[in-house]
């Protein structure tokens, strides 16, 4: 795999001190937004700082797994909602509460361990007959595609779905907040374009901050003049500032009587097939971030390697944080962006956060950050994992129908939503349409052969 010539920073490279900050900083503001949502969907007290803290602990921990040659930052696993509601008591006998998330998050990582160790004896020839670029490429564009949809609904926050339409239905406030998308997504836009030296390796830290500027006037002038369809930003989150995070682990020890065979049963049901759905999208994420940084992470420091960081961050992040961790397409898509590959940038990052979790007025502040400029970056981050999942299929011969129709099926169920629910056992339509992909491409692989 030849060298990427985007790159500013390689893997081993180690830009000064203050860019190192600053890039850090950019990556913490990309995964961000995921990161601490993912707690407050869930709710039953879950802190937002514990998961922050998660979250950089994890990527450490995933860091010293391979050798400090992957730039990704894990965050908090959208995937594990469910399970996580279920280790709260929903669909299983009884809840022991915040022992159910490390029991769970546990489980699900000694999926990771135990593939890792059939790797590790087997090599990963096998992944490439699976699951080759006709596989992987369309896979890695529907995980940018599915993503899109959250990014339209942060950039219209407040608006109306008209579904005879087919269309939202705007208000003053959704407006208002689209226009800061807009600010925000064009800066982005200009800025790694048009941008010279650090402000083309900045370029979303300078649009947050311009969408962030616009909305703050606009929530000013609604709160002087008593409009609040003007107020975007939340700033009586200050109000409600913890200095210290409420770790999963201190309130797990109130659990232990409530635990017994049918809840760990039930956690087992939730988590574990999860895991592997997950599996798939750590492959695809691996397969993205190598075509980026021109070497093989699957070979080099080896998928065992990635899959222990994963598997074992994601059990130490769920212990503090309660949230299972996966890697991030935000953070490849950054990486990408940017042209900043180092690692350095990436330990920097979750250093940062571990540290941010005890500072309440910088965790809030990144809280305040409304949805609709997040919006606007994700509108650029989302956009190019797709795309970059699109390049892996250029050099796919579309011509045998072996390839066009493992691709298009891939593209079919992915674009078309085909999320599944078998049970207390979720599938997101990635999931899926990796299924499918693989299913058609061993069906037609025969033919393939023929061909050749």
């Amino acid at each position: 795999m030849n060298k990427s010539v985007n790159l500013i920073y390689g893997v081993k490279d180690k830009p000064g001190l203050w860019k190192t900050l600053v890039f850090a900083f950019q990556q913490v503001l990309a995964i961000l937004a995921a990161t601490i949502l993912v707690p407050a969907i869930v709710g039953n007290g879950m802190s937002q700082s514990a998961a922050l803290f998660g979250a950089g602990v994890g990527t450490i921990v995933y860091l010293l797994f391979t050798k400090f040659r992957s730039p990704v930052f894990l965050g908090s696993s959208f995937a594990f909602i469910t399970p996580m509601f279920a280790a709260f008591g929903g669909g299983v006998a009884m809840s022991v509460g915040y022992l159910g998330l490390i029991i769970g998050a546990i489980l699900a990582g000694l999926v990771y361990v135990v593939i890792a160790i059939a790797v590790k004896f087997a090599g990963t020839n096998w992944i490439d007959k699976i699951m080759p670029p006709a596989v992987i490429g369309p896979t890695v564009a529907i995980i940018g595609l599915s993503l899109s949809v959250n990014a339209v609904k942060d950039a219209v926050k407040g608006a109306v779905w008209d579904s005879a339409n087919s269309a939202w239905v705007m208000n003053t406030t959704s407006t208002l907040g689209l226009a800061c998308a807009l600010v925000t997504l064009f800066t982005i836009v200009i800025c790694a374009v048009y941008g010279k030296k650090m402000m083309k390796m900045i370029p979303f830290i300078i649009g947050i901050g311009a969408g962030y500027l616009v909305a703050a006037i606009l929530t000013v002038i609604g709160h002087i003049a008593d409009v609040p369809e003007m107020i975007i930003i939340n700033f009586s989150l200050f109000n409600q500032m913890k200095w210290i995070p409420d770790f999963t682990f201190i309130k797990a020890f109130e659990g232990f009587e409530g635990l017994n065979a049918t809840y760990f049963i039930g956690l087992i049901a939730a988590y574990v097939p999860v895991a592997f759905v997950v599996f798939a999208e750590h492959l695809a994420d691996h397969k993205n971030i190598s075509s980026i940084i021109g070497d093989d992470l699957l070979k080099n420091p080896g998928l065992h390697r990635t899959l222990l960081g994963d598997g074992i961050g994601s059990m130490v992040g769920a212990f503090f944080g309660g949230c299972p961790n996966t890697t991030y397409g935000e953070s490849v898509g950054c990486v990408a962006i940017s042209g900043n590959a180092s690692v350095v940038t990436i330990l920097t990052a979750a250093i940062m956060c571990v540290v941010a979790a005890f500072f309440a007025p910088f965790v809030t502040f990144l809280a305040t950050i409304p949805n609709c400029v997040m919006g606007g970056v994700c509108f650029a981050l989302y956009g190019f994992i797709a795309v970059s999942g699109l390049k892996m299929i250029q050099k796919v011969d579309l011509n045998e129908n072996c390839n066009l129709f493992t691709v298009s099926v891939i593209l079919i169920a992915g674009v078309g939503g085909m999320a599944l629910t078998f049970g207390i056992i979720p599938l997101k339509s990635v999931a899926v349409a990796l299924i499918l992909g693989i299913i058609v491409n061993l069906i037609t692989s025969k033919a393939k052969k023929e061909e050749k």
